[in-house]
């Protein structure tokens, strides 16, 4: 068997054969006059046209020697049988074809439609030009890319041999227009905030850090996708706004966690987090039929209809259900205690009570099936929603499906006072090693004492895609970022 090297420097070969007959390689343009769905699609109306007709297409597969070739063209539509015939190509155009052309190139095709005796559709050449000169080969037809990792790393060609990871590509297409479709149709605004940051804001992550040359300052990746300035947008007068975009969170990677990716979130005046939650449960239907044409998925081992009615988990209850823990009462140290029972593991780098107390409910989460949202947080773990009047609960929900939180809003925090306060022990936080605590923004605060309407905000990123489609979420990612190949 040939090695890549010997492939690469007989298709150079090639290529300088098609230079030296005065033909260009790689065009700017070919003949085309339909797609070849299209062709396939109308194959009776243009077949009793009778007319010549003009292909573009890769070529997947050649058959046959001698007077007769059998090729098989795909131009990311459909595949379409070419017949090449000595006797009506002609000699020189049929050997220089056959010293030319290999698996992988693109090549255009004139011809007639016609129907082989096996009842095939297919188009007779009269002539061929070459469209680009492929240099190395597909990988083989049957096994594909083999490697998990050269996978991802060459996932153009994963793509091209694996129709059903090229639907899940189009269906992460579908679902993000749904989602976009769904809230226009609601009457909100789409917008587009920054992604290099003074102060980030908006979720307790770690942030990408960098250097604005420009303006001589240290400035950060944005961690949210804006949810301070679109709560900014609510003081300016907007009543519903949502942007679409990517974010950035220097963290660990997992089966559910990226370090890039793409998120939603809206805020909507004048609606609480009741209201909220009926509006993500309408969503998420939505979202779910658009893109996958159902309300039922597994996903992780659980059976998950979106469809039904929705669970509502309270979270001290739902911690004490599973763990025997009183978060209420409980100290540090009886937390820990619980965490070792339960063989829970955890990184002690920031390490305090309220991570003590988020890292017990992330065990608790994992055997809940959803749909249902998570509320009655305690207010010292979301320092940015609303406290329900007479609790120490926050307005707060969480979609819960297939044992992961998939989003999360609430009745947002509108009083500056406040809001500063908890900045303060977010910040006392982060200098004291939380790197995941959020930072003071007195910009945002200076921003809210000027007015915010009640508000409710809810984000989601492509987490949830990853889980309906039953995938890891770089699996779910058309490039996800790897390390450069040593």
């Amino acid at each position: 068997m040939a090695s890549l090297e010997e492939i690469r420097t007989e298709r150079l070969r090639k290529l300088e054969l098609l230079k030296k007959e005065g033909i260009n390689p790689y065009p700017s343009s070919v003949p085309r006059d339909h797609a070849l769905s299209e062709i396939k699609s109308r194959f009776a109306e243009l077949e009793g046209a009778k007319k010549p007709l003009a292909l573009v297409g890769r070529v997947m597969a050649i058959r046959g020697q001698g007077a007769i070739q059998f090729v098989v063209l795909n131009d990311g539509t459909a595949s379409f049988q070419v017949v090449l015939k000595r006797d009506v190509l002609g000699e020189e155009p049929m050997d220089f074809f056959g010293e030319t052309v290999d698996l992988g190139d693109f090549i255009g095709i004139s011809g007639e439609l016609f129907v082989t005796q096996r009842g095939e559709q297919s188009i007779m050449a009269h002539s061929w030009t070459m469209a680009a000169k492929s240099l190395l080969p597909l990988p083989e037809k049957w096994h594909g890319l083999q490697d998990p990792e050269e996978k991802l790393r060459k996932r153009y060609l994963d793509i091209l041999f694996d129709d059903e990871l090229r639907d899940l590509f189009v269906k992460r297409s579908k679902f993000w227009n749904a989602i976009r479709s769904f809230l226009l149709a609601e009457g909100f605004l789409e917008v587009e905030t920054p992604v290099l940051e003074n102060t980030t804001g908006g979720a307790d992550a770690r942030p990408f850090a960098t250097h604005h040359n420009a303006l001589d300052l240290d400035i950060f990746l944005r961690i949210s996708c804006g949810e301070l300035w679109q709560k900014r947008l609510m003081v300016a007068g907007y009543n519903k706004v949502f942007e679409i975009g990517r974010i950035f969170r220097n963290e660990g990677m997992s089966p559910e966690h990226a370090q890039d990716y793409t998120q939603l979130e809206f805020y909507s005046a004048y609606t609480n987090y009741e209201e909220g939650m009926k509006l993500v449960e309408r969503m998420y239907r939505h979202v779910a039929q658009e893109a996958f044409g159902t309300l039922t998925f597994t996903i992780h081992g659980f059976d998950v209809d979106l469809g039904k009615e929705w669970e509502r988990y309270d979270y001290a209850e739902t911690i004490k259900k599973f763990t025997d823990v009183d978060i209420a009462s409980a100290q540090l140290a009886d937390i820990e205690d619980a965490l070792k029972r339960l063989k829970v593991e955890y990184d002690r780098k920031g390490w305090n009570r309220i991570r003590a107390i988020d890292t017990l409910w992330k065990y608790c989460r994992k055997k809940l099936g959803g749909p249902g949202f998570l509320i009655n947080v305690p207010v010292e773990m979301s320092p940015l929603a609303k406290l329900r009047e007479g609790t120490n609960v926050v307005e707060q929900f969480q979609p819960i499906i297939a044992g992961s939180e998939v989003g999360k809003g609430y009745s947002e925090l509108n009083d500056p006072v406040d809001q500063a306060a908890r900045f303060q022990t977010q910040q006392d936080m982060r200098d004291a090693g939380d790197a995941e605590a959020q930072m003071f923004d007195r910009e945002f605060v200076e921003a809210l004492e000027h007015g915010m309407p009640p508000t409710c905000g809810f984000g989601v990123s492509e987490r949830l895609f990853a889980f309906l489609a039953n995938k890891p979420i770089r699996e779910a990612q058309i490039f996800p970022l790897l390390k450069p190949k040593q």
